[in-house]
């Protein structure tokens, strides 16, 4: 007599054979637990500090007055730039700076102090190597910084000089006095916002390899049908029986990127640990539904593999967290929000970050719910493919 169909004991009894397979194949548990470890400990050790400090520049110093070796020390106080060459040869400067040696070159023009004095109007230059874009919008910040306060010094001393008074030079030097907020990340780190998006990508991108892998090395090994059999040709069942087994793992390897996050390294969490942890379970889903719906369109292990790979490479671009979407074409700032990642990303902004109510981010919530309707649309060749489908290598 056919025993009754048991749901339940097929999901445990296809989540040991998913574990045998891992123990079997260690590539799995070296990308699900080993690649995100390792990128987390890569990253936060890369940018701890937040900024790059003591970024090399050149002085070329063609005044070498009291004046001008002030304005030296003042630029060098400043905590990302740091004088390792000082020169009277603007040419030699520049070597070195096509060389790679130094990333930007900071130049005092002879007679400085004199024509500065005199109200001739000198001209401070500095030049950055845009090349490392980082690097150079630092020192460019930092020496612009520091002309405009030797512009506004050497105005204010030709002042007191003539006779006029402190306070009222200082209503013509800066009539208008600015301040500045910036808001969710103070300190302006780096690290605040390229990990918390980094880290996520990485792992997206080891979902979707993963997913493909699982479901498309059943093809290529033609084990498919004993998978399926173990749910009556279930495919749905069949689905979710071998992916909650990789879900408990990726929820793990980002609960501990979260923790390193908000946590160990005390990143802005003004919402609290509620709203990440659920944007992170819906990434999660959401990723290996994109998953499925890949090995369903290409049903063959490579070229899946591909797909997946191409997909996550193209979501660090795509995402906006280093080129807002706003400014992107029309169709790319559509295409944005077929990745995951860009919804992770604006609720980490709105949750962590800005602190809004859980209300302004169901909008993304239900982005990331809506890919769980991806592989409704590539079942029927999903297992067409798994049933009948001869790999050829």
């Amino acid at each position: 007599m056919k025993s009754k169909y048991n749901p339940w004991k097929a999901l445990w009894t296809i989540g040991k054979r998913e574990y045998k397979r891992w123990v079997s194949h260690p590539i799995y548990l070296f990308c699900m637990i080993g690649i995100p470890m390792i990128c987390t400990l890569f990253f936060l050790s890369l940018m701890s500090k937040g900024l790059p400090s003591d970024l090399p520049i050149a002085l070329v110093d063609m005044n070498n007055t009291a004046t001008s070796r002030n304005l030296a020390r003042q630029l060098d106080a400043f905590s990302q730039t740091k004088i390792v060459m000082r020169t009277c040869d603007f040419q030699a400067a520049r070597m070195e700076m096509q060389k790679g040696s130094i990333y930007g070159v900071f130049y005092i023009p002879k007679n400085f102090s004199q024509d500065a004095i005199s109200g001739r109007e000198p001209i401070l230059s500095f030049y950055t190597n845009g090349t490392y874009l980082i690097a150079a919008s630092l020192l460019f910040r930092d020496m612009k910084t520091i002309s405009v306060l030797a512009s506004k010094s050497v105005g204010l001393q030709t002042g007191l000089a003539k006779g006029k008074t402190e306070s009222s030079l200082m209503a013509q030097l800066q009539p208008i006095e600015i301040e500045t907020h910036a808001l969710g990340n103070p300190w302006l780190n780096y690290s605040v916002y390229l990990s918390n998006t980094l880290l996520p990508g990485i792992l997206q991108l080891v979902i979707l390899m993963i997913t493909v892998l699982s479901i498309g090395s059943e093809i290529k090994e033609r084990s498919a049908r004993q998978w399926l059999e173990k749910t009556e040709l279930n495919l749905p069942l069949a689905l979710f029986a071998k992916l909650w087994p990789q879900t408990l793992v990726f929820m793990l390897m980002g609960l501990m990127m979260q923790s390193a996050l908000f946590g160990w390294f005390s990143f802005p969490l003004q919402s609290g640990w509620g709203p990440m942890i659920l944007a992170l379970f819906c990434f999660v889903v959401a990723t290996e539904a994109v998953g499925v719906f890949m090995i369903g369109v290409l049903p063959t292990l490579r070229l899946g593999l591909s797909f997946a790979c191409l997909f996550g490479m193209l979501a660090f671009s795509i995402t906006g967290f280093s080129f807002p979407v706003s400014a992107m074409h029309p169709i790319l700032q559509s295409a944005a929000n077929w990745f995951p990642l860009r919804h992770y990303f604006l609720i980490y902004v709105d949750q962590a970050l800005n602190g809004r109510a859980l209300f302004y981010s169901l909008t993304e919530y239900a982005f990331l719910l809506a890919f769980l309707v991806l592989p409704l649309f590539v079942l029927r060749n999903l297992k067409n493919a798994l049933l009948n489908f001869r790999y050829i290598p």
